[in-house]
């Protein structure tokens, strides 16, 4: 973190990925941001053209690509999301963009527009979809995780964006009770293909995404 100043200042890369926590961070920097960026007030993808950074967002369509792959569909149902920080933004903005009926954002610090665990547990257990944006249940702390699946008996898919582990304790669980149970692998993959496609200007076959997820399971 304490590099972090200095490394965006000096802007010696050509183009660069950004993960959780900088994804709001770096946008200071930025001379311009793309339309999705812009809507989601976050940036996972940084292109420096002759010394100005130009930022981008392929968060939100790598996480549509994983809800389409494992046919997840969120039109008309009730999506809780878990977790209101940068990972979260793009989430929001893809369930809105796929047409839930309605959209409950719960974090530790409720602000508006974003509920507490309590007023979740209280109000909310009719949930259809879960989508945990939130650091808990990511290396190493695997043994934790944002909530108890129990508590939402309606649920029927759950999609978790972290990938490491392949399957949280939050996934594992919603599949022993029967729902779709999905980590962040694929959606890693997904952004990553189409952020390479910003660094390159150039298309990349959307197949390549599947090839490349399955490639890196069998290496674990």
């Amino acid at each position: 973190k304490e590099e972090f100043k200095d490394f965006m200042e000096k802007r010696e890369f050509k183009a660069i990925n950004v993960t959780i926590p900088y994804k709001k961070d770096v946008i200071p920097y930025l001379k311009e941001m793309d339309e999705s960026a812009t809507a989601i007030g976050a940036v996972n993808t940084i292109v420096n053209k002759e010394g100005n950074l130009y930022g981008y967002n392929t968060d939100m369509p790598g996480f549509i690509y994983m809800v389409n792959q494992n046919k997840i569909q969120m039109k008309d149902k009730k999506v809780v999301v878990l977790g209101n920080g940068g990972a979260a933004q793009a989430i929001k903005a893809a369930v809105q963009k796929l047409g839930a009926r309605e959209m409950i954002v719960v974090d530790i610090v409720p602000a508006e527009g974003v509920i507490s665990y309590d007023e979740c547990f209280t109000h909310h257990t009719d949930a259809d979809i879960l989508v945990n944006t939130s650091p808990v249940g990511m290396y190493p702390k695997v043994d934790a995780s944002p909530v108890d699946l129990t508590a939402f008996p309606h649920c029927q898919a759950v999609l978790d964006v972290i990938y490491n582990p392949i399957t949280t304790k939050l996934v594992a669980q919603a599949r022993e009770l029967g729902m779709i149970g999905v980590t962040g692998l694929e959606m890693l993959v997904a952004q990553a293909l189409y952020a390479v496609e910003i660094f390159l200007q150039n298309d990349i076959p959307e197949e390549k995404i599947q090839e490349i997820y399955k490639e890196i399971l069998e290496t674990l």
